[in-house]
């Protein structure tokens, strides 16, 4: 008896985690995928039309802008974010007085309220008021009207999320940095290695499975950017920033059509997993090597 309630006290261990992963994710998952595949919405219990729904994503001017939108934003974000973390962890990698400071410092947008974070940007870009603009003036420069210009208005949102996931990358970096055993740049050092050789040659290399988690973290973030968007510029203008969530909430919550919207969060889980896939496929073998 006492075997039979060993071997069960593992599965009653994790059951509480499988109990809420079945009913808050695997479930809602398989009943956006059949909402998917027909006209729901929340005054019509909906009828079967199968994939009418993906092929009027096919023609959707404003989805197929939202996506690229996305792809935009994925690429542009993640890549600085990486590269900017991964230098100020190098900088910051380091034992003096009052560090522990300026990591806070640059860590503390990452655990701040992003809404409280859109509000601060939504001050400091104002086109009038605005602290920024008003730098600009001193350097010279026409004042911009930062998040209503088409062209302006997606860097500029694409800035403030890499800002505010800096102090992530800087945090992950770090831990790795502090496991890179000290005895390799010291034989280094006795080759007469530079500190950039170092960098290149020891640092960046033992650092890349560290980079492959943040690769896979910042893109599912980035995929998933909805909250800053819609402070910021609520999609516009001229949709020139609205993003696949963006979409998903309007079609669902502004406009009803729920089916509608469970194929576009289909097709984004789609090219989440997909995205997904690839990393973990090259990058986590390149991460072992």
């Amino acid at each position: 008896m006492a075997i039979r309630r060993n071997n069960l006290l593992p599965y009653v261990m994790i059951f509480p985690n499988v109990a809420i992963y079945f009913v808050f994710i695997f479930i809602p998952v398989v009943w956006a995928i059949y909402l998917s595949f027909t006209n729901y919405t929340i005054l019509n219990p909906g009828k079967w039309v199968g994939l009418s729904n993906y092929a009027a994503l096919l023609k959707d001017g404003i989805f197929q802008k939202a996506f690229w939108n996305t792809m935009i934003f994925w690429v542009f974000k993640v890549v600085p974010t990486i590269l900017l973390g991964l230098v100020i962890a190098v900088m910051l990698n380091v034992k003096i007085r009052g560090v522990a400071v300026f990591r806070g410092a640059i860590y503390l947008p990452g655990v701040l309220s992003s809404v409280a974070i859109s509000m601060a940007w939504l001050w400091l870009l104002h086109p009038r008021n605005g602290p920024i603009n008003a730098i600009v003036k001193l350097l010279g420069f026409a004042p911009q009207n930062w998040l209503q210009d088409p062209v302006l208005a997606l860097p500029v949102v694409i800035a403030v999320s890499i800002w505010t996931n800096i102090g992530f990358a800087m945090i992950i970096y770090l831990a790795g940095l502090q496991g890179i055993p000290s005895h390799l740049y010291e034989a280094a050092a006795i080759d007469g290695a530079t500190g950039i050789k170092k960098f290149l040659h020891i640092t960046v290399p033992m650092l890349k499975p560290i980079t492959f988690f943040l690769f896979i973290t910042l893109t599912i973030r980035s995929f998933q950017i909805f909250d800053i968007v819609y402070i910021l510029t609520g999609g516009g203008p001229l949709n020139s920033t609205t993003t696949i969530v963006s979409q998903i909430v309007k079609t669902a919550f502004e406009e009803y059509k729920m089916g509608y919207a469970s194929a576009q969060a289909i097709v984004l889980l789609f090219i989440t997993v997909i995205v997904t896939f690839v990393n973990y496929r090259f990058g986590s073998s390149r991460s072992m090597d």
